[in-house]
């Protein structure tokens, strides 16, 4: 469903619709709203509908997909999960294997909802969103049956004999809130390991990326299995009545702000989350790099990352003095034999989401304290949602810029006379998502792994540690808690249940009241670790 905004209905004489997609036969969905006296509706069948009634007056009448509606959502679930269907090896790589049959059967469609919500050129459609989904997708098919498998542990001489293990087991029913930056793959990633663990799965998916929110909802009921795995579309009505339920764990990425409100609803019942949030990147660049190499990384990871509109995008740089202006012009020669030398016609970036963050960038670059600072691009134009990439120089510290995570195609630049600096900088901020460090110092290196923390971190690199699946991708303080991919994304979902076994052989007296000194000597010799007491308390020489 989309959001109804005042802006939409300029022109009354003309027609609108919202098409609002759900769990197919199941609900009837229902958002009346009253401005400017225009009316229209829309339906598609066996999905919900969505109606609404506009007039001077705004009123807004309670939407049917309510907490009632939900309720009942995560109740059919708990049937399915309760029958033991999502917990067999068999559902669940049918399950991802309809997904891989889904991404190779319909990727132009793909690319094409993803052009309509940001412009995203087709191959970095492909590599960011296409291809990181089927080899999620690909390692959870290979690799399940190792996943499923119990691991054996070691037991204690106080258990003797026994034999223990670490069973994975789901979850139950769990809830994915995604986001609109990499529509596709951020929705279909944590879906995989939640299914390869073996739950079932409601999936959020951003209204913001509203073409890729109901290409995913159409292509999951088309492909999966409906009685375990659901897609809801909507807005905030629709998610807070998601999260006034009880789910087994709730899977978020997006915004700190949002990420408050996802896990104070889940403290209500008590349920485990993942919060996959963001922060200020910042990437340290020593005077010792290959510049070439070093601004083609950097610019990857920034520019030609979805515009700058990425969780792990370089937010920041921080270098000397003396390196600042070659490096700048090494960047700017990098961009412009990437994007042309008219920033504003290349087709190689993804624009602007919408027009609110459109604006909220114009205003970081027009603070007053930071207008004077670009020294390269600046250029906008809001009719097409694109901004120029923008590099700024020695933006003060308390300036927006450097306060709010920026999230577009803006880049300042830091001076700083050392480079060790850096770190006290860096950690005067909130620990970011990703922290980057272009150097040939092993030295320095060290103390930047070791000093800064972060969520991950790539040395004389940018973004690719989260291709890495033996690597876990998340946050740390306010830029997440929790990790996923590969095997991490399966243990997301999994609850690590810890089993002892015992014969009826070997129960020792010795556990058994009364306690007496004799005893005592025997228990603690048995615990003392030193065989010759081991062997003389299993020998009974510890009496009273």
């Amino acid at each position: 469903m989309m959001i109804v905004s005042p802006g939409l209905f300029k022109h009354p004489s003309r027609s609108y619709s919202i098409v609002g997609v759900g769990l197919l036969g199941t609900f009837t969905y229902c958002h009346k709203y009253k401005i400017n006296r225009v009316s229209f509706s829309s339906s598609i069948p066996s999905y919900y509908h969505c109606r609404a009634t506009l007039s001077t007056m705004m009123e807004e009448v309670k939407p049917e997909f309510d907490s009632d509606k939900a309720a009942v959502l995560v109740n059919e679930l708990r049937k399915t999960f309760n029958s033991g269907k999502t917990k067999s090896y068999e559902w669940r790589i049918s399950q991802l294997e309809s997904i891989s049959k889904m991404i190779d059967e319909k990727e132009k469609e793909i690319v094409e909802a993803l052009r309509k919500d940001l412009s995203k050129p087709e191959l970095e459609a492909f590599l960011s969103e296409i291809l990181m989904a089927r080899s999620s997708c690909k390692l959870a098919l290979k690799e399940l049956k190792q996943w499923m498998m119990p691991q054996k542990v070691e037991t204690s001489l106080a258990t003797y004999p026994s034999s223990a293990e670490i069973v994975a087991e789901p979850l139950g029913v769990v809830l994915v809130i995604s986001t609109w930056n990499f529509p596709f793959s951020l929705s279909l990633d944590p879906v995989i390991g939640a299914i390869a663990a073996g739950n079932a799965v409601v999936l959020k998916p951003s209204e913001i990326a509203s073409a890729t929110s109901s290409l995913l909802s159409r292509l999951v009921g088309e492909y999966m299995d409906k009685s375990a795995i659901i897609v809801v579309e909507g807005a905030v009505a629709e998610t807070s009545a998601l999260l006034e339920q009880k789910w087994d764990k709730i899977f978020f990425t997006g915004g700190a702000r949002v990420g408050r409100i996802v896990m104070a609803a889940a403290a209500k019942n008590l349920t485990p989350v993942t919060l996959e949030l963001g922060g200020k990147c910042p990437a340290v660049v020593d005077s010792n790099v290959n510049l070439q190499v070093t601004s083609r990384r950097i610019v990857a990871g920034k520019w030609v990352c979805n515009n700058g509109q990425a969780c792990i995008s370089v937010d920041y740089i921080i270098t000397t003095k003396e390196l600042a202006p070659k490096l700048i012009a090494t960047l700017v020669s990098v961009v412009e034999e990437i994007f042309g030398k008219d920033l504003m016609e290349s087709k190689e970036r993804s624009r602007i989401i919408n027009s609110f963050h459109f604006k909220r960038l114009v205003n970081l670059l027009e603070e007053d304290k930071v207008s004077n600072k670009i020294v390269f691009g600046g250029q906008r134009e809001e009719s097409q949602l694109q901004i120029a990439p923008t590099i700024l120089l020695d933006v003060p510290e308390d300036s927006m810029i450097m306060q709010e995570e920026i999230f577009g195609p803006l880049l300042p630049i830091i001076t700083v006379e050392r480079l060790e600096d850096s770190f006290a900088m860096i950690n005067r901020k909130p620990k970011p998502l990703a922290a980057y460090l272009f150097s040939d110092d092993e030295q320095i290196k060290r103390k930047f792994v070791q000093n800064i923390c972060a969520g991950g971190m790539a040395i004389n690199d940018t973004i690719l540690q989260v291709t890495v699946p033996t690597l876990p991708f998340g946050g740390v303080g306010e830029s997440g808690m929790g990790s996923y991919h590969g095997k991490f994304s399966f243990d997301a979902f999994s609850h690590k249940k810890a089993v002892l076994y015992r014969s009826f052989a070997g129960d020792s007296p010795t556990r058994y009241p009364p306690y007496t000194p004799g005893k005592k000597k025997q228990i603690k010799a048995l615990l003392s670790g030193k065989l010759l007491n081991i062997m003389l308390a299993l020998l009974g020489f510890y009496k009273d």
